[in-house]
């Protein structure tokens, strides 16, 4: 399966999330703690979960990573321990699922990073995965298929 790049428009929408700047090797670490955390906060709140899980990362790729860790939610949490009430941006973005492992994601980036500069626009300083499939350790990893977003601007 052959992933092709989009350009949509999205509406902004209202998450429940956690933030940190961390180094690259604490980024498993940072989203098992952080979804334990998002859970409890979620499920006090009685809020509704709208998408599967977010990665939103700031700036350039490399290391550490600064990044956000949520979920869309039916209205703002009220901020308790490291969760906090977000957002993630409405406008036009570059859009391509990524099928396959995690291992196979900075590919994936850099193919959609050359997809926004061959079409003209000008790629935004943040972006964010929203992760389909739910990994769990006895899957397939070729299985996962994650949707990478990109806000653009002409």
């Amino acid at each position: 399966m052959i992933a092709v790049p989009e350009l949509v428009t999205i509406d902004p929408e209202v998450t429940a999330a956690v933030h940190a700047v961390i180094p690259l090797s604490g980024l498993r670490d940072f989203f098992d703690a952080s979804f334990g955390a998002l859970a409890g906060a979620i499920a006090a709140q009685q809020l509704d979960i709208k998408s599967p899980a977010f990665g939103l990362y700031r700036g350039a790729s490399g290391d550490p990573l600064d990044v956000e860790v949520g979920f869309a939610t039916g209205r703002p949490v009220d901020p308790t321990g490291a969760v906090f009430a977000g957002s993630l941006p409405g406008g036009r973005v570059a859009r391509l699922t990524h099928v396959g492992g995690f291992d196979g994601l900075g590919s994936s980036w850099n193919d959609l990073h050359a997809w926004i500069e061959s079409q003209g626009l000008t790629p935004a300083d943040h972006r964010w995965e929203v992760y389909i499939t739910q990994p769990s350790p006895d899957m397939d990893p070729n299985d996962l298929r994650t949707e990478l977003n990109w806000p653009v601007a002409d």
